[in-house]
């Protein structure tokens, strides 16, 4: 059995974890920067990358003695090595280097996307490959065939905006505060979801790519008129948004060869709304539908070590030279999605 200390420092989370083979969570702690961020509206790297390099140490330093280990009982270390804001990556991972160098372990330089991908079999003992894996954060929206450790199929992807994105700029054009998503969630619940005509991009088209920056801008128009209330402008969009992730899943899964289940992943999932109407079409196509816990679908290192453990039984590692990466697909042979540019 093998126990990892994950790192995690890709956006404004620092976070660190223990986690064994047999999907026990030693020990975790997770420094958010949401009030270092909220007077900007979102997140500024030079100052998320600061704090990394303040609160990192101390994180790591309490998850070892939280789960009563020193780092000679850690049998490998992780990182988040990419995509994300380069300078929080940087962090991260030199940390990680530093740790491995001085213990003799095996470095893991994990990708952030695979975290997430992965991370429902941290939680879910039955989920086997291959699975259908909707990827929804604040950076990434895309629909994967996740077909093995490292071996992932992308079948959709953003042309513009990322679900969570969308749901934070939403936010801000509401006053509703950072980070948005959650706030847009809790609003929501108090309105109507059809009170607002808001359109849903690409909705009926022959791919299955996302589009959200028509509805955040129609959302900034329904804000200006004056018309509604911001608790049914946050439902409508909620609802606009679900309406356009359903049909390109619904999309995806006719032309996806045989999955063991539908499963979705990342910061967005954690949004009851947006799980309920996937458990749908997960029941629409005969599929058992599976998500992370809401502690496990954030940014998280727990999830990053998991990713490493994934890898640690065949005895795989990364060198200590590894560089960090701003922009690592998990399928780097997808055809770019048209108009995505760099999302593609």
């Amino acid at each position: 059995m093998g126990t990892i200390l994950g790192i995690e420092s890709s956006c404004d989370e620092t976070a660190a974890a223990l986690v064994t083979s047999d999907r026990r969570i030693l020990a975790q702690h997770i420094a958010s920067q949401d009030d270092a961020h909220r007077p900007y509206g979102g997140v500024v790297p030079e100052i998320a990358a600061r704090a990394h390099s303040e609160r990192l140490a101390p994180l790591i330093e309490a998850t070892l003695n939280d789960a009563g280990l020193d780092l000679s009982e850690v049998d490998a270390i992780a990182a988040t090595a990419g995509p994300g804001l380069i300078g929080g990556v940087m962090v991260g991972l030199v940390t990680a280097k530093a740790l491995a160098m001085a213990g003799g372990k095996p470095l893991y330089a994990i990708n952030h996307l695979e975290g997430h991908a992965l991370s429902p079999r941290l939680a879910d003992v039955s989920l086997r490959f291959p699975y259908a894996l909707l990827l929804v954060s604040g950076g990434h929206c895309q629909i994967l065939r996740v077909e093995g450790v490292g071996r992932y199929k992308r079948f959709a992807t953003t042309i513009d905006d990322a679900l969570g994105e969308a749901f934070d700029k939403t936010a801000k054009l509401l006053g509703l505060g950072f980070p948005g998503g959650p706030q847009v969630e809790r609003v929501a619940r108090q309105g109507n979801p059809r009170a607002v005509p808001l359109p849903r991009p690409l909705v009926g088209s022959g791919e299955p790519h996302f589009s959200f920056a028509g509805l955040k801008s129609a959302v900034l128009r329904a804000k200006e008129s004056g018309k509604y209330a911001d608790a049914d402008l946050a439902a409508s969009f909620q609802q606009a948004a679900i309406d356009c992730v359903t049909d390109r899943l619904r999309l995806a899964l006719e032309t996806m060869d045989e999955v063991t289940a539908l499963v979705v992943a990342g910061g967005v999932a954690a949004n009851a709304g947006v799980r309920a109407a996937l458990e749908c079409v997960a029941g629409e196509f005969g599929l058992p539908f599976s998500a992370p816990p809401p502690a496990l679908c954030t940014d998280n290192a727990a999830m990053i070590a998991w990713a490493a453990l994934e890898r640690f039984a065949p005895g795989l590692s990364d060198p200590l030279d590894i560089s960090a990466r701003p922009r690592w697909p998990l399928d780097p042979t997808a055809e770019p999605a048209r108009g995505a540019g760099v999302k593609a």
